[in-house]
């Protein structure tokens, strides 16, 4: 039986995946590794298969032509044996110490018969020149046990879930019927989003387990490289929003509204800050489109994102509101170095 699926997604990742997926073996035979060889042209698609070879009972690989981020991990979901699911990104890694006492919370929770839909920990900004911004939330869950939504506290306004600090229950990931869409950047949102409300238990470890490595100038996260593929953040910001009836999902969990709420208002709040950075006509049209389209949808959620969240920093109206709202987030950006 294996506890976890660690799924690895990789296009042309020769320089930096044997790191990851030689970090991931530490957690033994109970665990597999899944490395999704995205059409990679280098030797990522050999590396892969090396590991396989070496590490049959642990590792496998699935090679797929070029198809994007999100299909690696939806083969990952598809394809896991593991009773839990963790996206690992091939120039990630995880810190051994709080992936030891994870795969013990796992196995202590699979014993017991304790089900847990979702596990969460902690994140580290990895730079060059070392760790940076440690994302924690222990001012949101009770730690070292289980919990629902009922009885969590407020994130902070620049605080949110992600696919770094997200361990889901395999059959929650399914029930969930989350597929990420094809040939499409920042869909790990869509990843972390749609499965909440599917979610009836969380268990929160106060540990810094996941590494974030920011640094290469080619990843998505990149201001230049956010500034070219902004169209595609602004289709993820709208798929959330199309995602629930809110209005139903606030009557059931309140909280789960709150933090569903919060998590779109994150969303939209990039979205809007780059398509002002762009600053061009049809960018700006766009952000006029995105807050109609959210309003179309469901205008209490509009009134939420507009006036009480974080994204209402987006929405103060001329140049100088957009000459505001960039600064702000360039302010942030030297804080908390998230890019």
């Amino acid at each position: 039986m294996k506890l976890i699926t660690f799924t690895v997604p990789c296009y042309n990742s020769q320089a930096y995946m044997r790191k990851c997926i030689d970090n991931l073996l530490l957690a033994g035979d109970e665990a597999e590794i899944l490395i999704i060889n995205d059409g990679s042209t280098d030797n990522t698609a050999k590396i892969a298969d090396e590991y396989a070879k070496k590490y049959p009972n642990t590792v496998r690989v699935i090679h797929q032509e070029n198809s994007g981020h999100g299909e690696g991990v939806n083969q990952g979901i598809k394809n896991a044996k593991g009773i839990y699911f963790k996206v690992v990104d091939s120039d990630d890694w995880l810190d051994p110490k709080a992936l030891s006492v994870l795969m013990s919370k796992i196995r202590n929770a699979v014993k017991l018969n304790k089900t847990v839909d979702l596990f969460v920990a902690n994140y580290v900004y990895e730079h060059p020149d070392g760790p940076g911004n440690v994302m924690r939330y222990n001012n949101v869950f009770r730690q070292n046990r289980i919990c629902t939504w009922d009885e969590i506290n407020h994130f902070k306004s620049t605080q949110y879930l992600s696919m770094h600090s997200v361990i889901y229950r395999t059959k929650v990931l399914r029930a969930s019927g989350v597929v990420l869409p094809k040939h499409t950047f920042y869909v790990d949102n869509i990843f972390v989003y749609l499965p909440l409300p599917y979610c009836r238990t969380i268990y929160y470890m106060n540990e810094d387990l996941y590494r974030y490595f920011i640094g290469r100038p080619d990843q998505s996260v990149q201001e230049k490289v956010l500034l070219k593929r902004i169209d595609q953040h602004y289709r993820v910001a709208l798929a959330l929003v199309n995602g629930f009836d809110m209005t139903s999902i606030k009557k059931q969990s309140p909280k789960l509204a709150r933090v569903l709420n919060h998590h779109i208002s994150m969303i939209v709040t990039i979205t809007a800050v780059f398509l002002y950075m762009d600053g061009s006509p049809e960018k700006l049209y766009m952000c006029k489109k995105m807050w109609e389209k959210i309003k179309e949808k469901d205008e209490t959620l509009y009134k939420t994102l507009k006036y009480r969240s974080l994204s209402a920093l987006t929405t103060i109206p001329g140049k100088p509101g957009r000459t505001f709202t960039v600064s702000a987030y360039k302010a942030a950006q030297k804080i908390f170095k998230f890019n």
